[in-house]
């Protein structure tokens, strides 16, 4: 029997990102598999297949990390991929109180508490309607999108930024086609990860300041076997030109430092004639993403006056921008709301922008 993982480096063929950069474009091969379970790979080694490259990259806990810069990855990801799952609820609350508030442990429990909540509450039997906040919500935003969606989806799909997974195993279900769950953040893929192998929703829901309650509850999801989470940056995916058939990218665009290369590689990456999902709150941080690559949100008083939206329209093939994406057309788009849990008292709520768009057909 093949690996499940092995299955999707066949469709998806994934190029070495140093290579690419270099304008050259090397397959990645599986080199050596050093634990696997369920037919999935665990834990592995890639290479490239350059032999003036040779680069390796890791599969750890199930999650190939494809990006050109590994060692600088690695170093700023200590605490999710070091981080132990088998400690109990009583040892994990002793060390978030050593390690205080603010600290990177404590940062990584609360955006797996606030994701987690949203992907997957709606299955927690324990969840009560007394939370400020349903659970579920980056769930009606992607069924609203796939409205849009229901023609010519005869390929590989990606989710970009699928944070920790839910978004991806509707994807699945919906299409029946392999789909590709991609994200920066390891800890996200890593809880995505643990539910596609074990079948089961595990994660530290905050109740106020540093401290958290462990839920744990399964999670079955039709046709889950078809998806796979890897580590890539999404403003230079690892693949060649018009691999998928369809795209989804739910509130990355304000996440990465350069929105305007996330659209080019989504142009680029997609089959001609196939649609993709994009949705912002436009919650630009300088710490994600530096003001010079906002789009709009400053310079109010040049000719857009700081819109982000009118930004992203000129953007779009038919738009005025001198660096539009000429091979994205704008099919339509509208306003939804989004909404997160930060603890029992505490929520977020959005108004994102959720367009769609269309990869142009070769002429």
């Amino acid at each position: 029997m093949r690996l499940i993982k092995q299955l999707h480096f066949e469709k998806l063929k994934p190029l070495c990102p140093i290579c690419r950069s270099n304008g050259q474009e090397s397959f990645l091969e599986i080199r050596s598999v050093l634990k696997e379970s369920n037919n999935s790979i665990i834990e592995g080694i890639l290479i490239c297949t350059n032999t003036q490259c040779l680069s390796e990259y890791p599969v750890i806990d199930g999650i190939p990390i494809i990006v050109s810069n590994l060692r600088t990855y690695i170093s700023q990801n200590l605490i999710p991929i070091l981080c132990r799952d088998d400690l109990t609820n009583t040892m994990e609350s002793l060390l978030g109180d050593c390690f205080g508030p603010g600290s990177a442990f404590d940062t990584h429990r609360q955006h797996i508490s606030t994701y987690a909540f949203d992907h997957y509450g709606d299955l927690d039997p324990q969840e009560t309607t007394k939370s400020p906040a349903s659970p579920g919500s980056i769930v009606k935003l992607l069924r609203q999108g796939l409205l849009s969606m229901e023609h010519n989806v005869r390929g590989p799909v990606i989710d970009i930024g699928c944070s920790v997974g839910r978004t991806s195993f509707e994807l699945a279900k919906k299409f029946d086609e392999i789909v590709l769950g991609v994200d920066i953040n390891f800890g996200m893929l890593k809880t995505a990860s643990s539910i596609l192998e074990n079948k089961y929703v595990s994660y530290p829901r905050r109740k106020s300041g540093i401290a958290f309650e462990r839920r744990e509850f399964p999670a079955v999801f039709e046709k889950a076997g078809n998806v796979d989470f890897w580590v890539c940056d999404a403003t230079a995916l690892p693949f060649s030109d018009e691999v998928f058939s369809a795209g989804v990218s739910l509130n990355a665009l304000d996440c990465v430092w350069s929105p305007y290369d996330h659209l080019k590689e989504l142009a680029r990456i997609l089959m001609p004639g196939s649609r993709a999902i994009v949705s912002t709150p436009y919650d630009w941080t300088a710490n994600a993403t530096p003001v010079e690559s906002w789009l709009g949100g400053h310079s109010q008083r040049s000719k857009h006056k700081g819109s982000s939206e009118a930004v992203l329209r000129s953007l779009l093939a038919g738009g005025d921008h001198p660096n539009a994406v000429e091979k994205l057309e704008l099919i339509s788009e509208e306003e939804l709301p989004w909404t997160l849990r930060l603890h029992d008292r505490s929520f977020m709520e959005y108004l994102v922008q959720m367009i769609i768009v269309q990869k142009k057909s070769a002429s």
